[in-house]
């Protein structure tokens, strides 16, 4: 029995405790409450949600909280996932520019969420030059 066999009859590892290094796959549900860093590792928000396309089975954004101050002024930025690299060492994801970035990015109100709802969030695909937002972000999708 190969030990990949094994693996799936008994639940156990027999690949050594860095089976999925470098990572290749995580779940949604391990992600959402992650750190997310700037270049120089200062913590600049945290992944609240990731939103996934249904019909075509992608990643559509990931959600990323920033703090204001003492929790006031939250603001909510819809992320294409491809800007976030992941830090294994840290268990957190990095921006680069992520400071700078979420100064400039457009956030959402926790209540209307894009793609979710009816209300235009043209100026997101402006911003990140692409289209990744579906109807909501004005494309042609």
């Amino acid at each position: 029995m190969s030990t990949f066999d094994q693996d799936n009859k008994t639940g156990k590892n027999h690949t050594g405790v860095n089976a999925n290094w470098p990572v290749k796959f995580l779940t949604a549900t391990s992600i959402i409450g992650d750190d997310v860093l700037n270049e120089k590792d200062e913590k600049i928000g945290v992944i609240k949600d990731v939103m996934l396309d249904i019909r075509r089975g992608i990643i559509e954004y990931v959600v990323v909280e920033s703090s204001g101050f003492l929790g006031f002024n939250d603001r909510l930025f819809a992320l294409p996932f491809a800007v976030l690299k992941i830090k294994q060492s840290k268990k957190a994801f990095v921006i680069e520019n992520g400071s700078e970035l979420l100064k400039k990015a457009p956030g959402f109100d926790k209540a209307h969420w894009p793609e979710t709802n009816s209300h235009n969030y043209a100026q997101a695909e402006g911003f990140w030059d692409i289209s990744f937002m579906g109807p909501n972000a004005g494309s042609s999708f």
